[in-house]
């Protein structure tokens, strides 16, 4: 809607429609993006929990691993015995219209040994209960960071949203209303100056 409006009294109570659709919109716009925020603040501090633990988690599996390798050679020719994980799940929740990913997966059941005790070791079965635990932390560090990317782009498409709102279009109205109100009543004296010149004339 362009600044340029005919004053009518029409225009006039859609600007003001406008105008009040713009203030509401700004409001559920501003809370929309403080929930956000709030809940991208939760996700980011257990992200930082999260990094601070799984460094240690991968170090202790990869040591395990090189023990393994140094007892046994080559300990890659077990891992072709370990089946495929499927237990995997990929669910959502939404906040405020975003979604954000829930990883479940077959982490209470205690993993299996998928190689015979023949050729193998403890040092063999201590890295791959490492791993385990590698791949558990890996999947909820994923689920984190995916809620945190996209709660930060939802946060920045409502905020563009409300800038727009806040910035141009609350703005526009206003002027818009102003500007038919001041023609209305500027035309209102002239009518009511008009009426008192003819009465005046014809007394």
């Amino acid at each position: 809607m362009a600044d340029q409006v005919f004053p009518t009294k029409g225009n006039l109570i859609a600007a003001k429609r406008s105008l009040q659709l713009s203030k509401l919109g700004y409001d559920l716009m501003d809370r929309k993006r403080n929930v956000l925020i709030r809940e991208l603040m939760q996700l980011v501090d257990r992200a930082k929990e999260l990094r601070g633990t799984i460094e240690k988690t991968y170090e202790t599996a990869y040591a395990r691993l090189q023990e393994a390798n140094i007892m046994l050679g080559v300990a890659g020719r077990f891992a072709n015995a370990v089946p495929v994980d499927d237990s995997v799940q990929i669910e959502t929740r939404t906040v405020m219209g975003v979604e954000i990913p829930i990883i479940t997966h077959d982490d209470e059941i205690p993993p299996i040994i998928p190689y015979g005790f023949l050729d193998t070791n403890v040092q063999l079965d201590e890295a791959y209960a490492a791993f385990i635990k590698v791949r558990n932390m890996t999947l909820l560090l994923a689920e984190v960071d995916t809620g945190v990317f996209r709660l930060a782009t939802a946060i920045s498409a409502t905020q563009r949203r409300a800038n727009a709102l806040k910035e141009v279009l609350i703005p526009r109205y206003t002027r818009i209303i102003r500007t038919i109100s001041d023609a209305l009543e500027d035309k209102e004296r002239e009518e009511f100056t008009r009426m008192k010149i003819i009465k005046a004339t014809k007394k």
